[in-house]
């Protein structure tokens, strides 16, 4: 079984020798070698050869006849072939004599062939390298004459077009190389350029400022202009004026636009425009700046960097001087800068797509409205000149109508103005005041001499007076006042207008500008004149006929009250019924000044009599009494007449009031007088004098110094006194204690009081003037008859008490 098992191992080993190459037999010599019957396969292998070897023999004598032939057939061919080699060698010397020019030729055509491809290679390759040279070359050129935004075009597109289909050269690297740098550089330059625009713009903000202000201005007048036209002129003037304002009107919002800026009707413009001033502004750094970040891919960052300096800009020009409300021009340039500063940023808003928009500006404006208001409220307050403060308030309208114009809301600074008003108020009532009182005090109190009808209808243009009476009385002649009626009343007219020309252009209705107006009249009618006129009554050194004059005075001016009312109500086309229209106070304030002056009156009045009592010297120890009136109470009673001489002009109850007034203190102070505590004891004799004293001043009460009183009404203001003194001097004590509390009693005047106080100074007197009293026996009966009239009256004082 193995015997036959190596057979078949060998028999395939044999065959596979035979059917593979030669060079991958090693394979399977090995594993015959591996094997251990290498003696026996070679046995095979040698059989194996021999088979073959006598195949080969068979093979061979079949075919040798053949092979017999073919060697017989191709020695019969050498002959031929000999011939036909020298023949083909000598064909071969011929053809390569004949090809040396041939090649000569070709050699020459292959190198015109090879400079031809390679001119035509450069030519191409020159193609597409011109316009990379020519677009670097324009990119130079466009860089020094700093044309940066087209020079970025270029550089973008020799980066995206040119140099991609140059190739791979040197100079093209290079230029790629510089690409970068060149960018960066133009950035670099551009933020340069921007930086200075910022600078300039923040250098000539208030020459922008102004600009747009007096655009502005020449608007308003033109408007104003348009429409006094329109309301004066008729006919087809007025259609076509109205047309002309339409069209005004229809420019919209924006009136510095550059279609509507400062344009006046042919007929009214001036030689000399006002430019634009957004004309004032080179705005092309802005725009470069913008393109070229744009195309860089950076515009986020040029916004931020744009909005953040200006807000820092804003910021500057928002900051006041610390001195600016020393001079309206200080107002005028802190408006002017912010003026300026807003008329960029609205340019720039509708100029550019994005760089600032409508929530960044508004942003920046209410920063700015707060701040100027905060500031105005500052500065305004430390104003003390109304002058000023009227001209503010007209700058600040005008700022406020500038902004407007360009779209910003300004109802804040009108609301403002309107606090600024009660201080401008407050203002003007300092500045009358010092007028006032300089008019009180300059004022000599007399009657205004005219001499003319000129000078009559002079003093009549300043104030509305009207006496029929006195107009039929020929020149010269006297007016009943004095210079300070026209010349108050004249002030009060101008305080009225200078009340109106601060409610001007505010944009309130006229009822308002009425009742402010009329509000700030009553103010100075009831507070401010009210007090000139109380310092000019209670003054120090004012005379009777001063406080006489200024009754006189007080009485026309508040006679005049009604013409301040109709002259309110013509500047302010407000009727005076209107309903809920404020009433002027003007009557209840002179009334009251009057009043005062009255009372100041009977107050100097009674002084005067007090400085006439201090001269009295009575000898209250005299035995025996004068027979005529004693000199200071002449003097006084002299006094009294001529002081109520002047009285004619004044109302009759004033003067009535004043004389009886008088004549009651002097009543009492003679009263007191008598029964003054240094006054120890008062004689017979003394008491005589004093009714002579008193008999004069009842001469001087009946004579009527002053018309009006009613019978002996003015003597009864010496009633207590007289009574006093016919007690005494007629010893009527019996009578007096017998009907006294009755209304009928003689002596109702009398109280128990002054009587026993009169008459104890009475009994000392006795005692003491009368050593030898005790030793007279009428002495001792009058002293028992006193004491007895003592005890009576104290009796009857307790009786009361009780």
């Amino acid at each position: 079984m193995a015997s036959a098992e190596t057979a078949a191992e060998h028999e395939r080993i044999l065959r596979e020798i035979e059917s593979t190459d030669t060079n991958c037999i090693g394979p399977t010599l090995r594993s015959v070698y591996d094997g251990q019957e290498h003696g026996l396969f070679m046995d095979k292998l040698e059989g194996r050869i021999r088979n073959h070897d006598r195949e080969i023999e068979k093979m061979c004598n079949h075919h040798f006849q053949g092979f017999v032939d073919s060697i017989t057939e191709l020695l019969k061919v050498r002959g031929e072939a000999q011939k036909l080699k020298c023949q083909v060698t000598e064909t071969n010397q011929k053809l390569q004599t004949d090809g040396k020019e041939l090649l000569t030729s070709m050699d020459e055509l292959r190198q015109c062939r090879l400079q031809q491809r390679n001119i035509a290679t450069t030519i191409d390759k020159l193609t597409h390298c011109l316009p990379v040279l020519e677009m670097y070359s324009k990119l130079q050129e466009q860089m020094r004459s700093k044309r940066y935004y087209p020079a970025l075009r270029t550089l973008e597109q020799l980066e995206e077009s040119c140099l991609p289909q140059a190739g791979s050269y040197r100079f093209c690297g290079i230029m790629s190389e510089n690409i970068p740098r060149l960018r960066t550089h133009i950035r670099d330059v551009s933020m340069s350029d921007l930086k200075d625009f910022l600078e300039s713009i923040r250098k000539h903000s208030d020459k922008i400022g102004e600009t747009a202000m007096k655009q502005a201005q020449v608007q308003i007048a033109c408007d104003n202009a348009v429409t006094s036209q329109q309301r004066s002129a008729s006919g087809r003037r007025i259609r076509k004026e109205a047309c002309s304002g339409t069209e005004v009107d229809r420019t919209g919002s924006n009136p510095f636009s550059e279609k509507n800026s400062g344009i006046l009707d042919v007929e009214d413009a001036e030689e000399d425009e006002i430019p634009g001033a957004q004309d004032l502004v080179d705005f092309s750094p802005v725009y470069r700046c913008l393109h070229i970040y744009t195309v860089l891919g950076a515009r986020d960052t040029f916004e931020n960097y744009y909005r953040k300096q200006r807000r820092k800009q804003a910021r500057l020009v928002l900051q006041p001087h610390s001195n600016m409300h020393e001079t309206l021009e200080g107002y005028r340039r802190y408006f002017n800068q912010i003026v300026g500063f807003f008329v960029v940023e609205d340019h720039i808003l509708h100029a550019t797509q994005g760089l600032v928009n409508r929530a960044y500006v508004e942003e920046l404006w209410e920063l700015a409205l707060s701040k100027t208001i905060a500031a105005l409220r500052t500065h305004s307050s430390y104003c003390t000149d109304p002058d000023l403060i009227l001209d503010l308030k007209n700058l600040i309208v005008l700022f406020a109508d500038t902004l407007q114009g360009y779209g910003f809301p300004v109802n804040q600074l009108f609301d403002m103005l309107l606090e600024m008003r009660d201080q401008y108020g407050e203002i003007l009532l300092k500045k009358w005041n010092q007028s006032f009182r300089q008019i009180l005090d300059q004022d000599n109190y007399s009657p205004i001499p005219v001499a003319s009808r000129e000078e009559y209808q002079r003093i009549a243009g300043q104030f509305p007076f009207q006496d029929p009476e006195l107009d039929k009385m020929p020149f010269p002649k006297k007016l009943p006042f004095s210079e300070f009626v026209p010349k108050v009343y004249s002030q009060l007219k101008e305080f009225i207008y200078a009340c109106l020309k601060y409610s001007e252009d505010l944009h309130l209705s006229s009822t308002e500008i009425d009742d402010m107006i009329r509000k700030s009249t009553n103010v100075l009618l009831t507070r401010t004149l009210s007090h000139c006129l109380q310092y000019a009554i209670k003054k120090k050194n004012v005379g009777l006929a001063e406080l006489v004059q200024i009754i006189i005075n007080t009485t026309h001016l508040e006679q005049s009250c009604h013409y301040l009312e109709e002259f309110i109500s013509n500047i302010t086309n407000v009727p005076p019924d209107t309903i809920n229209a404020t009433k002027l106070y003007g009557t209840s304030t002179f009334k009251d000044a009057r009043h005062a002056a009255e009372e100041e009156i009977y107050t100097n009045l009674n002084q005067k009599i007090d400085q006439f009592l201090q001269l009295a010297d009575y000898d209250w120890a005299a035995a025996q009494g004068g027979g005529q009136a004693s000199d200071y109470l002449s003097d006084l009673i002299a006094f009294l007449c001529s002081t109520f001489a002047v009285f004619t002009h004044l109302p009759g109850k004033v003067a009535q009031t004043a004389c009886m007034s008088a004549c009651k203190h002097l009543s009492t102070s003679l009263l007191q007088l008598l029964l003054e505590a240094d006054v120890r004891q008062v004689s017979m004799g003394a008491l005589q004098q004093f009714n002579v004293d008193v008999k004069e001043c009842e001469k001087f009460a009946r004579a009527g110094p002053v018309p009006g009183f009613q019978g002996d009404t003015l003597l009864l203001a010496f009633i207590d006194l007289r009574q006093l003194l016919d007690l005494f001097t007629q010893w009527d004590w019996s009578t007096y204690l017998a009907d006294y509390g009755r209304p009928t009693c003689k002596y109702l005047r009398v109280n128990p009081h002054t009587a026993l106080a009169l008459l104890e100074k009475m009994k000392d007197t006795s005692r003491k003037n009368n050593m030898f009293a005790p030793f007279r026996k009428n002495e001792r009966d009058k002293q028992k008859l006193i004491d007895t009239v003592v005890k009576q009256l104290r009796s009857l004082i307790a009786t009361n008490q009780a």
